[in-house]
């Protein structure tokens, strides 16, 4: 899917199932010229490392948590039940957090025949140096209010990844089983779809 498919498709899903007041405002945000969530990759050489790759990453944990939460024994024995709108928030928002964060830059690369040639690769230019899930949190919560279990799926959706309290963590995945399901589509995204581009 294009970078162009992928736009529409967010922000056909977003417009369906988030309606809560300041949701519109922060959706202007994403489509305005100073926000590059659209065009900006997912990671500077993983996951996404590529133009468009937030956009289709976020997609991809949507698709991800949307099954998870479908399955009977996370229903029925587990009891997990959550609005479409809590899905798409935490999902389609859970890494906003990179937005403007990659530039474009140029390096110097032996190509196959061992001459030097210039590439482009994305370098890390954080300017809120603020975490990862907190300051996804702290960006949506600019403009509209989450759920105590929105935040803290989005606080934690990276799970025990580059976490030093293991017992903080822990015990947010025992309290909001919405962390560890995030966590889980985030994982299941990251490695088994795009994993394997």
């Amino acid at each position: 899917m294009d970078i162009n498919e992928l736009k529409e498709r967010f922000v056909n899903i977003y417009k369906e199932h988030i309606s809560r007041p300041g949701s519109d405002k922060l959706l202007e945000y994403l489509l305005s010229d100073s926000c590059d969530f659209f065009t900006a990759p997912a990671s500077t050489r993983y996951h996404g490392a590529y133009e468009g790759g937030l956009c289709e990453h976020s997609m991809n944990v949507y698709n991800c948590l949307c099954s998870y939460l479908e399955r009977e024994r996370v229903k029925d024995e587990y009891g997990l039940d959550y609005s479409d709108e809590t899905i798409a928030i935490v999902a389609l928002l859970h890494d906003i957090c990179k937005v403007n964060l990659y530039k474009t830059s140029k390096r110097n690369k032996k190509d196959e025949n061992g001459k030097w040639i210039e590439v482009p690769y994305y370098e890390y230019n954080d300017t809120l140096p603020y975490g990862h899930g907190e300051k996804s949190v702290y960006i949506v919560s600019g403009f509209m209010r989450l759920t105590r279990e929105e935040a803290m799926a989005i606080r934690w959706h990276m799970g025990f990844s580059g976490e030093e309290n293991t017992n903080t963590i822990g015990k947010a995945l025992e309290m909001y089983p919405l962390a560890l399901a995030a966590h889980i589509a985030d994982m299941e995204a990251t490695f088994y779809i795009e994993g394997k581009q």
